[in-house]
């Protein structure tokens, strides 16, 4: 953008003291269309139009040339430096809204307008502005909200003066373009962003348009939707050979890369990422030797980070591949600088890239090196001091977070000067921090650090009066012993915009000098699992920008004061796990932006909140397990978004309300148990297609189980809605036979708990289908009939308590397809018959899940029939045991009888040389007498015929 400074001050600007009447009262009426909550515009009034604020005046005609309405909070905003977190609140506030009225056409001058970043509320852009031909710079844009939505008017096409066009636009935005050819008639454009203008229905007339602004230098087209359909491979002629900056990002383009990209020689910049299948090659980008910046994050680079590639763009200045699959480690990777006179690569992004082993020594190679992230890899190994020693002095960000880092944490990083965020968080160290690591951190604005360790970093501070070079905008340390006591070094940081101090061994109370001192600027405070008492902070300051508030886990006591209502920007408060009693503020309808309270685990009384009404932002509210009192109340129906209402553990009477379901639909997680409610469950739940959590136990429920479960489409699909705010998030659960505390993973529980009531009636067969159930207890009510059949559809189920019921018949044999099933009771029935076998069942041996029944099988004793089949089967394994008993007596005496008789006879003959010589002469004998017979027989026989 800085490449049209000089163009958008080509028009004198120069400030004269009158105007030309007729385009005061231009102005004037334009004003009267807009809304100007922040008073920016109290300056336009008088006769001298050309002092108004975001007017200027040609200083010879002193006709309006230029009309600069932009948001000036975007002006001071800085996400690195001033702050984390966008303040929406100032922003909106002081944004421009209503309606462009058309009066502005008046201004037959004018070249330069700027309303960016204001708030217009959906309206379309005017097809008027299409007329202010004299235009040459157009600024409509709005990085946040869909300011203006709708088709974009063709008739802009008629701006052919027009330098500079930006209608880029927040994620939310509603903009399209049916056709692009409005675009190709500004042949004088060097610069356009259309960001989140839709133009998949486009087709490649995009490309052929954009092919018809031989002047243009800057082409954002992020979050365009564009196809890979829309990206031809090839182009006959190239017309907008000087493009330097090119911005495909975050589209849906998943084909070859075109070639025809590397012709675009001229190119400085190109942002291709978030395109998660391009798959590049990186051999051609070695043809764009003028690129100094390179962002290739998730395109679906896989492999060895090519030395060559990289050793021919000796220009970068930035190169950015995160979320790519490389192999291996940096020390090739860097190998490829080496052929470069000068290196002057700046930033190096290689987060979440799998790469692997110790940083290497040649990293110091990279002398202007600003910027270092490395986080989310597999680096390991120590650091040495000399590593942290060569890195770049002019290194202002260094990331090393979540790798698998060990032992000590270098002093040397006390030496960056030039740092300003520090990243060393989720890595295996150990030992401690002293003041030689924090030394010579001047710049330091945000310092992230914890170990993965269950032994924490010690600060281990030799002068406990300390007070650090730096002041920090952000600070997030877990699991490092930074009290007892919120140290004086820690005072010393007024200017914290984000606070996370997470199991911190802190107690003892909050300093009220050094929280005042943050109050006006404070964003997010983070001071959970720690010992910190004393009662809660807010009755005393105002915190007009805060939005996190979470202190749970400590020992906080006395009430929750109303005074914490008056901070308007809050979205999320966390008390829970802590002494806190009395009644909750019913001053909390005051929060217009809250999205989630969690106040359970205290000690809370008196009914619920909502004498004053009820925020009708909430989506997430926990209260559980207080002495709350009273009936749910119906406001709560004023919460369309509601996702997660958790009451369980309290004293709640009535029935569960009838707009649960029919006038809010949304919830994903619905736990009321351990009260006294009563009635019937009703039907409105089975509209609750999100559900995952279904917590009803402990009460006074009866009649039967709705037969419309199976309307829960989240259980029967899988696909639910359960919504985490972050990572504070607990919720507690009965699941696989105990009551359990589940973080973010409770956004994948799907549970029905229905346990504890006077249900009655049989368990419907609809519930077969909810073959996304994890958890379902219908146990302890009075259930009768079958187990459905078809039970054993829920091969996902991991828990099933049908225990200390009235059901009766066999268990169905399906229930052997659970190969999940960890957790099982069916005692205290009715139930009769063999338990199935198979599978997972041959897993759960506890014979105590079937006991109370008739029934009888693994890992209970044997069934009757088995008995008697078992005695039948010993007969005949005895009969057919004394056959083979007796057949191996018959072969063991003939060859006994064989091996006694031929070794008597021929062992006699063979050791007696004159038996033997008597033996084969008898035989000789006796065959003579036979031959002698033999023949007068036949003699006789001749003659007597």
């Amino acid at each position: 953008m800085l490449l049209f400074v000089s163009l958008c001050l080509c028009t004198s600007t120069t400030v004269v003291e009158s105007c030309v009447e007729e385009e005061r009262q231009t102005l004037l009426s334009f004003k009267q269309d807009l809304i100007d909550r922040s008073g920016r515009l109290s300056s336009w009034t008088g006769r001298q139009c050309c002092l108004w604020r975001g007017i200027s005046c040609n200083n010879h005609t002193g006709r309006v040339v230029k009309l600069d309405l932009r948001n000036p909070y975007v002006e001071y905003f800085d996400r690195w430096d001033a702050a984390e977190y966008w303040n929406s609140t100032k922003f909106e506030e002081s944004g421009l809204g209503g309606k462009l009225n058309p009066s502005l056409l008046g201004l037959k001058h004018l070249s330069y307008l700027d309303l960016s970043e204001n708030n217009f509320q959906g309206i379309n852009i005017p097809n008027f502005i299409g007329e202010l031909t004299s235009l040459t710079y157009l600024n409509l844009s709005n990085s946040v909200s869909g300011s203006f939505v709708g088709e974009i008017p063709p008739s802009l096409g008629n701006l052919s003066n027009l330098n500079y066009l930006d209608l880029g636009f927040g994620l939310d935005s509603d903009s399209y373009s049916k056709n692009m050819n409005w675009l190709s008639h500004l042949s004088s454009l060097k610069y356009i962003n259309l960001r989140s203008v839709d133009i998949s229905s486009t087709g490649v007339g995009w490309l052929h348009a954009i092919n018809k602004l031989p002047s243009l230098l800057e082409l954002h087209l992020t979050f365009c939707s564009i196809g890979g359909n829309q990206l031809p491979l090839s182009l006959p002629t190239i017309n907008f050979t000087s493009l330097l900056i090119l911005d495909l990002s975050y589209n849906y383009i998943d084909s070859l890369f075109p070639k025809w990209m590397f012709n675009l020689t001229s190119l400085t910049k190109l942002d291709l990422k978030g395109n998660p299948s391009i798959s590049p090659s990186l051999d051609g980008f070695v043809r764009l030797k003028s690129l100094e910046h390179l962002d290739l994050w998730s395109v679906g680079l896989k492999g060895q980070l090519l030395p060559k590639f990289f050793g021919n763009l000796c220009n970068l200045k930035s190169l950015h591949l995160p979320a790519n699959q490389f192999d291996g480690g940096l020390e090739d990777f860097l190998s490829g600088f080496s052929n470069c006179s000068s290196n002057i690569m700046e930033s190096l992004e290689l987060a979440n890239c799998g790469l692997e082993g110790e940083l290497p020594s040649s990293l110091g190679m990279l002398k202007s090196l600003q910027h270092l992230v490395l986080g989310g890899n597999a680096f390991g190994g120590s650091i040495l001091e000399v590593i942290i020693g060569n890195f770049s002095p002019s290194l202002e960000t260094l990331d090393l977070g979540y790798n698998l880092f060990n032992g000590s944490i270098p002093q040397s990083v006390g030496q960056l000067s030039q740092l300003v965020r520090l990243d060393l968080s989720g890595n295996a160290w150990e030992g401690s921090l002293t003041e030689p690591h924090f030394i010579n951190l001047t710049r330091l604005r945000s310092l992230l650090l914890s170990t993965t360790r269950l032994v924490p970093i010690i600060f281990n501070l030799t002068d406990y009066e300390w007070i650090p070079p730096f002041k920090l905008h952000r600070i997030a340390m877990e699991n490092c012993r930074v009290g007892p006591g919120f140290p004086l070094w820690l005072q010393s940081q007024t200017e914290l915009f984000d606070i996370t101090l997470h199991n911190a061994e802190i107690s003892g109370t909050i300093p009220e000098e050094w929280l005042s001192k943050i109050s006006s600027h404070i964003q997010s405070l983070d001071l959970s699992y720690n010992q910190i008492s004393g009662k809660l902070p807010f009755q005393f300051y105002s915190f007009p920008n805060l939005i996190y508030i979470i202190l749970s886990h400590n020992q906080f006591d006395g009430t929750i004061p109303s005074s914490i209502c008056s901070i308007e920007s809050l979205y999320t408060l966390a008390l829970n796990n802590n002494q806190l009693s009395g009644e909750f503020p019913k001053e909390w309808s005051l929060w217009s932006n809250i999205g989630s309270v969690d106040v359970s685990n205290n000690n809370l009384s008196g009914n619920f909140p909502s004498s004053m009404g009820i925020p009708s932002s909430l989506y997430l509210l926990k209260m559980d397990n207080n002495q709350l009192s009273g009936k749910i109340p119906s406001a709560l129906q004023n919460c369309s978004f509601f996702n997660g209402l958790f009451l369980g553990g309290n004293n709640f009477t009535g029935s569960i309300p009838c707009w649960i379901g029919s006038k809010v639909s949304t919830f994903s997680a619905l736990q009321l148990r351990s009260n006294s409610l009563s009635g019937h469950i009703p039907h409105q739940l089975c509209s609750l297609p999100s559900l995952q959590i279904l917590d009803l136990s402990h009460n006074r429920f009866s009649g039967i189980i709705p037969k419309c479960l199976n309307n829960l489409t989240a259980l029967v699909s899988g696909h639910g809605g359960w919504r985490v705010s972050g990572a504070f998030e607990v919720i507690t659960v009965t699941a696989k036979g105990r009551e359990s505390e589940y973080f973010t993973s409770a956004m994948f529980l799907t549970i029905i708990d229905l346990s504890s009531n006077d249900l009655e009636g049989e368990i419907p067969e609809e519930i077969s289908s909810l073959v996304s159930l994890g958890t379902l207890n219908l146990s302890m009510n009075q259930l009768n009939g079958s187990i459905p059949s078809k039970i054993g559809n829920l091969y996902q189920l991991e828990t099933l308590d049908l225990s200390l019921n009235r059901l009766s018949g066999h268990i169905p044999q399906s229930l052997s397809n659970m190969t999940f099933l960890s957790h099982l009771n069916l005692s205290h029935n009715k139930l009769t018959g063999r338990i199935p076998s198979g599978n997972q069942l041959q897993t759960l041996v506890d014979p105590s899940i079937y006991e109370g029944n008739s029934l009888c099988g693994f890992p209970l004793p044997k069934c009757p029939e088995d008995e008697d089949n078992m005695h039948e089967s010993h007969v005949h394994e005895k009969l057919e045991h004394g056959d083979d008993e007796e057949k191996l007596g018959f072969y063991t005496s003939a060859v006994l009888g064989f091996i006694i008789g031929f070794w008597s006879v021929c062992g006699t003959l063979i050791l007696k040389k004159s038996w033997r010589y008597a033996y084969f002469q008898f035989f000789v004998h006796i065959k003579n007498k036979v031959a002698l017979a033999i023949a007068l027989r036949a003699a006789r026989l001749q003659r007597g015929s």
